[in-house]
């Protein structure tokens, strides 16, 4: 089962993380077996650490967890393979420059046969790997190109939230549709349904395919710290997202089709997606 997180903060955060441990929190089978990334925005930029292998075996995890990474936007995945092979090319989140900015994607689930569905050749970005994932990040930004194009710099959110809702909704039709996507400026996330663990076996996809955590209630803290992850809060607010609760208290289960736009760690708008 794959594994999604985010946390949007007011400012920049000392964030450590162990993705070996956030693996083991998601699933007892421990079948995320393909690969992990992890992404460190700033400002236009990101900092991407991915490979195509296993996080319990990977000393990069190691140095990772081991590092003081400050950024008010952080996104990590860790994959287990339905679409395209182990390979490097296939392992989230995804990068791509565009509007001046580096936009980061990282998708749960698998969506059937929307590879028969667009001609790639129409796109602007094109997919470098295999998966249905990257394929709907290109197909999210060709959305997005007109209002980009026209604006200069960046659009409206109000605009940007209206195309991410539209693609969302689309996307539902072939499958699982978990979403985490930042534009340089705004982390927009939309949670659907995901495969859980129960009595030792997989179930179909069911909601909730992702959770909220609203750190403003717990800003006082100097720091949070929970299954492998570490935030140094500095009496800031965040708003964290997690396939699974990270822990059982102050996590919200996102209902079916919900789509949501966060900056700086305040959410600017939810609505549900069609």
């Amino acid at each position: 089962m794959c594994e999604l997180f985010a946390m949007s903060s007011r400012s920049r955060s000392a964030v450590t993380y162990s993705l070996n441990e956030f693996a083991e929190n998601g699933s007892a089978l421990r079948s995320n077996r393909s690969g992990w990334g992890v992404a460190y925005a700033h400002d236009r930029d990101a900092f991407v650490v991915k490979e195509a292998a296993p996080a319990a075996s990977s000393p990069w995890v190691d140095f990772i967890a081991s590092q003081r990474l400050e950024s008010k936007y952080v996104m990590a995945h860790v994959r287990y393979a339905t679409r395209g092979e182990p390979y490097l090319e296939n392992t989230h989140p995804f990068r791509r420059a565009f509007g001046g900015r580096v936009h980061l994607f990282a998708h749960n689930g698998t969506l059937h046969g929307l590879e028969d569905d667009v001609a790639k050749s129409s796109l602007t970005h094109h997919p470098v790997g295999e998966t249905d994932s990257e394929l709907a990040f290109c197909i999210l930004l060709e959305n997005l190109r007109s209002i980009w194009l026209e604006v200069g710099d960046v659009p409206p959110v109000e605009d940007r939230m209206r195309v991410f809702v539209d693609f969302a909704s689309r996307m539902k039709t072939f499958g699982s549709s978990n979403f985490l996507y930042f534009d340089g400026d705004a982390l927009f996330v939309h949670g659907h349904r995901r495969i859980y663990e129960e009595d030792g076996k997989l179930t179909e996809p069911k909601p909730p395919g992702l959770h909220i955590k609203n750190c403003q209630r717990c800003a006082a803290a100097p720091e949070y710290e929970c299954n492998g992850l570490r935030i140094e809060q500095h009496e800031q607010n965040s708003i964290l997202f997690a396939s699974v609760p990270l822990e059982a208290d102050g996590w919200e289960a996102l209902p079916e089709g919900t789509a949501l736009v966060v900056k700086d760690g305040v959410e600017l708008d939810r609505v549900g997606t069609a």
